[in-house]
Protein backbone atom coordinates (compact mmCIF):
# COMPACT_ATOMS: atom_id res chain seq x y z
CA UNK A 1 0.00 0.00 0.00
CA UNK A 2 1.39 3.40 -0.91
CA UNK A 3 1.85 6.15 1.71
CA UNK A 4 -0.92 8.40 0.33
CA UNK A 5 -3.44 5.57 0.58
CA UNK A 6 -2.33 4.85 4.15
CA UNK A 7 -2.82 8.50 5.10
CA UNK A 8 -6.24 8.60 3.47
CA UNK A 9 -7.26 5.35 5.19
CA UNK A 10 -5.97 6.65 8.53
CA UNK A 11 -7.93 9.89 8.16
CA UNK A 12 -11.10 8.03 7.21
CA UNK A 13 -10.75 5.80 10.28
CA UNK A 14 -10.23 8.80 12.50
CA UNK A 15 -6.56 8.20 13.17
CA UNK A 16 -4.23 11.10 13.63
CA UNK A 17 -1.64 12.34 11.20
CA UNK A 18 1.53 10.31 10.64
CA UNK A 19 4.17 12.60 12.04
CA UNK A 20 7.14 10.36 11.40
CA UNK A 21 10.23 12.33 10.58
CA UNK A 22 12.00 11.65 7.34
CA UNK A 23 15.75 11.92 7.78
CA UNK A 24 17.43 14.67 5.82
CA UNK A 25 18.56 13.64 2.40
CA UNK A 26 16.12 10.73 2.20
CA UNK A 27 12.89 10.77 0.29
CA UNK A 28 9.73 9.20 1.67
CA UNK A 29 9.10 7.73 -1.73
CA UNK A 30 6.36 10.11 -2.77
CA UNK A 31 6.65 12.71 -5.41
CA UNK A 32 4.85 16.05 -5.28
CA UNK A 33 2.48 14.78 -7.95
CA UNK A 34 1.62 11.70 -5.85
CA UNK A 35 0.85 13.83 -2.79
CA UNK A 36 -1.23 16.29 -4.85
CA UNK A 37 -3.09 13.39 -6.48
CA UNK A 38 -3.80 11.81 -3.07
CA UNK A 39 -5.11 15.15 -1.73
CA UNK A 40 -7.27 15.65 -4.84
CA UNK A 41 -8.69 12.12 -4.43
CA UNK A 42 -9.51 12.80 -0.78
CA UNK A 43 -11.20 16.11 -1.63
CA UNK A 44 -13.18 14.37 -4.38
CA UNK A 45 -14.38 11.67 -1.93
CA UNK A 46 -15.33 14.34 0.62
CA UNK A 47 -17.36 16.20 -2.02
CA UNK A 48 -19.08 12.94 -3.01
CA UNK A 49 -19.99 12.27 0.64
CA UNK A 50 -21.38 15.81 0.99
CA UNK A 51 -23.37 15.55 -2.24
CA UNK A 52 -24.92 12.30 -0.99
CA UNK A 53 -26.10 14.19 2.08
CA UNK A 54 -29.85 14.73 1.66
CA UNK A 55 -30.66 18.33 2.53
CA UNK A 56 -34.38 17.55 2.28
CA UNK A 57 -34.00 15.12 5.19
CA UNK A 58 -32.20 17.79 7.20
CA UNK A 59 -34.94 20.35 6.46
CA UNK A 60 -37.65 17.79 7.30
CA UNK A 61 -35.97 16.93 10.62
CA UNK A 62 -35.59 20.64 11.46
CA UNK A 63 -39.28 21.24 10.72
CA UNK A 64 -40.28 18.29 12.91
CA UNK A 65 -38.17 19.63 15.78
CA UNK A 66 -39.63 23.11 15.35
CA UNK A 67 -43.15 21.66 15.41
CA UNK A 68 -42.31 19.64 18.54
CA UNK A 69 -41.05 22.83 20.24
CA UNK A 70 -44.23 24.71 19.20
CA UNK A 71 -46.39 21.95 20.71
CA UNK A 72 -44.31 21.93 23.90
CA UNK A 73 -44.57 25.71 24.28
CA UNK A 74 -48.31 25.58 23.56
CA UNK A 75 -48.78 22.86 26.19
CA UNK A 76 -46.74 24.87 28.68
CA UNK A 77 -48.80 27.99 27.99
CA UNK A 78 -52.07 26.09 28.42
CA UNK A 79 -50.79 24.53 31.64
CA UNK A 80 -49.77 27.90 33.06
CA UNK A 81 -53.07 29.45 31.99
CA UNK A 82 -54.98 26.67 33.77
CA UNK A 83 -53.05 27.20 37.00
CA UNK A 84 -53.35 30.96 36.60
CA UNK A 85 -49.61 31.67 36.69
CA UNK A 86 -49.46 33.33 33.27
CA UNK A 87 -51.05 36.35 31.66
CA UNK A 88 -53.52 35.47 28.90
CA UNK A 89 -52.23 38.23 26.62
CA UNK A 90 -49.31 40.65 26.87
CA UNK A 91 -51.53 43.41 28.33
CA UNK A 92 -53.19 41.20 30.96
CA UNK A 93 -52.07 41.05 34.55
CA UNK A 94 -51.18 37.48 35.57
CA UNK A 95 -53.87 35.79 37.64
CA UNK A 96 -52.38 33.65 40.37
CA UNK A 97 -53.81 30.21 41.07
CA UNK A 98 -56.61 29.89 43.55
CA UNK A 99 -55.68 28.90 47.05
CA UNK A 100 -56.55 29.80 50.60
CA UNK A 101 -56.75 33.51 51.19
CA UNK A 102 -53.99 34.75 53.50
CA UNK A 103 -56.62 36.20 55.83
CA UNK A 104 -58.84 33.11 55.81
CA UNK A 105 -60.40 32.24 59.14
CA UNK A 106 -59.52 28.72 60.37
CA UNK A 107 -62.42 26.35 61.01
CA UNK A 108 -62.96 25.22 64.59
CA UNK A 109 -61.08 21.98 63.98
CA UNK A 110 -58.21 23.84 62.26
CA UNK A 111 -58.05 26.41 65.08
CA UNK A 112 -57.94 23.66 67.72
CA UNK A 113 -55.16 21.93 65.75
CA UNK A 114 -53.16 25.17 65.38
CA UNK A 115 -53.50 25.86 69.11
CA UNK A 116 -52.54 22.30 70.04
CA UNK A 117 -49.51 22.38 67.71
CA UNK A 118 -48.41 25.76 69.05
CA UNK A 119 -48.68 24.57 72.68
CA UNK A 120 -46.91 21.28 71.99
CA UNK A 121 -49.89 19.09 72.95
CA UNK A 122 -49.94 17.79 69.38
CA UNK A 123 -47.00 17.17 67.12
CA UNK A 124 -46.60 16.15 63.53
CA UNK A 125 -44.19 13.24 63.24
CA UNK A 126 -43.58 11.37 59.98
CA UNK A 127 -46.51 13.16 58.37
CA UNK A 128 -48.99 12.12 61.08
CA UNK A 129 -50.41 13.76 64.19
CA UNK A 130 -48.93 12.59 67.46
CA UNK A 131 -51.19 13.50 70.39
CA UNK A 132 -49.42 14.05 73.73
CA UNK A 133 -52.36 15.42 75.70
CA UNK A 134 -56.11 15.23 75.24
CA UNK A 135 -58.16 13.91 72.33
CA UNK A 136 -56.73 13.95 68.81
CA UNK A 137 -58.35 15.13 65.57
CA UNK A 138 -61.27 13.15 64.14
CA UNK A 139 -59.78 13.01 60.64
CA UNK A 140 -56.03 13.57 61.10
CA UNK A 141 -54.83 13.15 57.50
CA UNK A 142 -57.46 15.47 56.04
CA UNK A 143 -56.81 18.06 58.74
CA UNK A 144 -53.06 17.90 58.21
CA UNK A 145 -53.57 18.32 54.45
CA UNK A 146 -55.79 21.37 55.05
CA UNK A 147 -53.20 22.96 57.34
CA UNK A 148 -50.39 22.32 54.83
CA UNK A 149 -52.43 23.60 51.85
CA UNK A 150 -53.23 26.75 53.79
CA UNK A 151 -49.50 27.13 54.47
CA UNK A 152 -50.19 27.26 58.19
CA UNK A 153 -47.75 24.47 59.12
CA UNK A 154 -44.47 23.23 57.68
CA UNK A 155 -43.81 19.61 56.73
CA UNK A 156 -42.09 19.28 60.12
CA UNK A 157 -45.22 20.43 61.93
CA UNK A 158 -44.01 23.87 62.91
CA UNK A 159 -46.46 26.77 62.61
CA UNK A 160 -45.55 29.24 59.88
CA UNK A 161 -45.96 32.98 60.28
CA UNK A 162 -49.24 32.68 58.37
CA UNK A 163 -50.26 29.86 60.74
CA UNK A 164 -49.55 31.98 63.82
CA UNK A 165 -51.55 34.85 62.35
CA UNK A 166 -54.42 32.49 61.50
CA UNK A 167 -54.35 31.19 65.06
CA UNK A 168 -54.43 34.77 66.38
CA UNK A 169 -57.48 35.55 64.16
CA UNK A 170 -59.21 32.39 65.38
CA UNK A 171 -58.53 33.19 69.04
CA UNK A 172 -59.99 36.74 68.78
Amino acid sequence: MDNARRVVDALECGWGCENGAVPDGESDGRSFEDVARALADEVHRAVERLSAFDLDDVARAANEEAERVRRWIGDLGRSLAQTGDAARSPGDVPVHHAGPHPLAMPTTEQGVALAALESGRWRIESGKFSVHDGPGPSEPLGLLRELRVSDWVTADGELTLAGRKALARWLE
